[in-house]
């Protein structure tokens, strides 16, 4: 970061990004300058509670160590400005790094302004800039308030998890609960058995060859009674006993506010929660777009103006509809806007694909919400066979119409099932009549990123400024994973009814297939029933909820804040104490059988150094038992005895390759092949268990290739030392481990001696695990 050469008075913006800077200091003339503090400069630092619970909660927050420099760098900026004006973002968050700029740079009351902006457009910032405030106070005690909250439940709940479950896990307050909906939804589907029916679709044509296609209204409910009906309709006659036709409408849907953004973009565009964040982070920053954080639908009259005018100019009158949208959230700021355009009438801001296909869908709801309502003709028809009471239904619309359709080319198109002009009274030939088995599905689903986000929203649990930060919490901490996992077959039975003749057949599906959904690991399930056991509050989903409305009641000035803090530790901390004076944890332990060929019984458990595993043979045995990790997909809780011996095939010979074994195995690192004392990591392509002997020497061949196409440079008087090209830039390869060159070295020109300088003066690797147990300070 500059410093200011110049001796012209000027005024100081602090803005939290260095893009937003960038685009704010083209709206302000000279006499500004514009630099940013890159998020939180100060926080309560890591390694210790930094709440002093005993003096109403009162923090000790330190300045980041990467921020210091900056700090350093502002504090002298602000001190030569005239006037400093705070621009972080227009919520708690931004309201808060406000206020901890003020403190760490020790600004001056008098000259200290805040400003704020919910889009980076000229006319935004020269209004901000004109209307300054002073930093709300009530806005940062809410925030402040979060942050102990969440400090003092992570602070004593982490070293419980350790002592009662397993070394090196935390826990955090609102991703607990998020990690109990992700558990629950799982348990709820794997307890689930699906019950087979039969449902019946058939081909008709009416006079003139045009086909129609319709399906039994009611599933039959047995193999035997699909068979009967396809049966006695084998000399049916079939007709058209009822058409109805019924106008319908579409309205558009609202303006997105974060949780909406995050859905849309994930079922349409396939994005991430934190990557959709990322991007609109980046279309506001670059003055694109409206502040991405929000829980309000609300529009301007002056984008309500624009909209209306872009509508009449490319469509004509009768596709323009002024809607005004109120959020049903209570606590919604409504002064607040929806996500939308800052300029309504560019449709292409950007050359960055994944950044035009964020901003085209939010312009393009932003449009649509204006926009007049689709009209629809839908067209239902009965076809009664003459030789039963099952009725078969024919469904069909077309889209009357477009009206905000017309936003998306050949959506209208796309939306047509048009059934061809029927007539009650129409007999019809049967072409075929198929009954297929099916099998029904549970009513819940695995919740993608954006579906978990539409519930915690629901259920009043966090706020759009955390929703990302909680699903990446919960993932980075390993207690959910974000996967696709391929799905099992089965058979199903089939019945066809064709010229007359029936013939069964059996055919072969795929089922529960899934693609980017959640899924709880075997830790999540143990933590998870601790927590609810021991801290039922904690984990109640109506009790985060209130704790939210009191955070809203603190910004609004309706609570005070070390008030709140108070009644939620004074209940909480002697539940902390009482569960770490009981000596049970969460020690999950199923015996699942025997091992038919040693007799040794076969157990599933949870290992608080190595997690979830399976172990033949007992601990208390002379000989030492063998353990396995679980495969993908499975649970200590469900796994069986067949599936658990199955896992013991580890280690196995693969084959032979250049007169060495190959051997197949999973490590700490994931599934690999060994061969002649060097390891071969197995892509997911490639499964550990039956990886065969052919594949296996192309994944040695591959790796060897791909060795020596990054092997820069050779010591022949010390072989055990090369320069290599990685992943990251080039390294030393040694014996004792691999070893970083300096960007500012040419790692060709390196001599051994250098090497070995460099091996001599590294810093010794940082030891992995060890968990020191936390003091509180007094």
């Amino acid at each position: 970061m500059p410093t200011s050469r110049t001796a012209q008075p000027f005024k100081l913006v602090i803005v939290e990004s260095p893009v937003k800077a960038k685009t704010i200091k083209t709206y302000l003339g000279q006499g500004y300058q514009v630099f940013s503090c890159n998020g939180h400069i100060r926080d309560l630092p890591r390694k210790e509670l930094a709440v002093d619970t005993k003096d109403s909660f009162r923090p000790h927050y330190v300045i980041n160590e990467e921020k210091k420099e900056v700090v350093a760098q502002l504090s002298k900026l602000a001190h030569q400005a005239e006037e400093v004006l705070l621009a972080s973002d227009d919520d708690r968050e931004g309201e808060s790094i406000a206020w901890h700029l003020k403190k760490a740079l020790d600004l001056d009351h008098v000259k200290t302004k805040r400003i704020v902006f919910r889009e980076i457009t000229k006319k935004a910032i020269q209004e901000a800039v004109t209307h300054p405030r002073k930093i709300n106070m009530d806005v940062v005690h809410s925030q402040q308030a979060r942050r102990i909250l969440d400090r003092l439940v992570g602070y004593d709940l982490s070293p419980l998890l350790w002592k009662k479950i397993k070394t090196g896990l935390s826990a955090g307050r609102v991703q607990t609960v998020a990690v109990r909906l992700v558990v629950e939804r799982e348990r709820a589907i794997r307890a689930f058995v699906p019950t087979a029916s039969f449902q019946v679709a058939a081909d008709f044509t009416l006079p003139g060859g045009v086909r129609l296609q319709g399906g039994l209204k009611t599933p039959l409910k047995s193999y035997e009674e699909a068979h009967d009906f396809l049966k006695s309709c084998q000399k049916a006659q079939f007709e058209i006993t009822e058409v109805k036709k019924a106008a319908g409408t579409e309205n558009p849907s609202a303006p997105f506010t974060t949780s909406t953004l995050q859905q849309a973009a994930s079922s349409k565009l396939g994005y991430s929660v934190s990557r959709t964040m990322v991007l609109a982070q980046r279309l506001y920053e670059e003055g694109h777009i409206t502040y991405m954080r929000t829980d309000s639908v609300n529009l301007s009259d002056e984008i309500l103006s624009k909209a209306q005018k872009e509508i009449l100019t490319h469509y004509g009158k009768e596709y323009h509809h002024l809607r005004r949208y109120k959020t049903k959230e209570k606590r919604a700021q409504e002064a607040h806007e929806a996500i939308r355009p800052t300029h309504i009438e560019n449709k292409i801001v950007t050359q960055d694909s994944d950044l035009q296909r964020l901003y085209l869908l939010i312009w393009q709801r932003t449009l649509a919400s204006q926009m007049a309502a689709v009209k629809l003709e839908r067209t239902t028809a009965k076809i009664k066979p003459s030789t039963t009471n099952h009725t078969f239904i024919a469904k069909g619309e077309i889209v009357t119409f477009d009206g905000f359709l017309a936003l998306h080319q050949d959506a209208a198109k796309k939306r047509a099932k048009a059934l061809p002009r029927l007539e009650e009274g129409t007999k019809l030939s049967l072409l075929s009549m198929k009954a297929r088995e099916h099998f029904s599905k549970s009513s819940e689903a695995r919740y993608t990123e954006a579906s978990l986000v539409r519930e915690l929203e629901a259920k009043g649990i966090g706020r759009p400024s955390t929703y990302a930060p909680i699903i990446h919490t919960i993932q980075q901490r390993k207690y959910v994973v974000r996967e696709s996992r391929e799905g099992k077959e089965r058979i199903c039975r089939t019945i066809m009814l064709k010229q007359g003749k029936i013939a069964t057949s059996e055919e072969t599906e795929t089922y529960g297939t899934e693609k980017n959904k959640l899924f709880p690991t075997d830790i999540a399930l143990s933590v998870n029933d601790f927590l609810v056991k021991k801290f039922k509050d904690i984990t109640d989903y109506q009790f985060t909820a209130h704790m939210e409305e009191k955070l809203d009641k603190i910004a609004h000035k309706e609570q005070q804040w070390q008030a709140m803090l108070e009644e939620f530790y004074t209940d909480f901390s002697p539940k902390v104490s009482k569960a770490n004076e009981q000596d049970a944890g969460i020690d999950f332990v199923r015996t699942l059988g025997k091992d038919p060929a040693t007799g040794k019984p076969v157990i599933a458990r949870l290992s608080k150094r190595y997690g979830p595993l399976v172990q033949l043979g007992s601990l208390e045995a002379e000989e030492k038992p063998r353990f396995a990790s679980l495969m993908n997909g499975q649970l200590l809780e469900d796994i069986t005895l067949e599936q658990a011996l199955f896992l013991f095939q580890l280690p196995r010979t693969v084959g032979t390759f250049e007169d060495a074994a190959i051997m197949a195995q999973i490590g700490r690192f994931g599934p690999y092949l060994k061969h002649q004392d060097k390891f071969y990591s197995l892509s997911k392509d490639h499964d550990v268990y039956t990886i065969k002997q052919k594949e296996a020497i192309e994944v040695i061949k591959e790796k060897r290739v791909a060795e020596a196409q990054s092997l820069l440079k050779t010591f022949p008087e010390e072989p055990t030392i090369q320069i290599r090209k990685g992943r990251w830039g080039p390294y030393i390869k040694a014996a004792t481990g691999n070893f970083k060159i300096n960007k500012e070295l040419d790692p060709t020109k390196l001599t051994l001696e250098d090497c070995q300088k460099i091996i001599s003066e590294a810093p010794p690797p940082r030891k992995r695990g060890g968990f020191k147990k936390r003091t509180k300070k007094k």
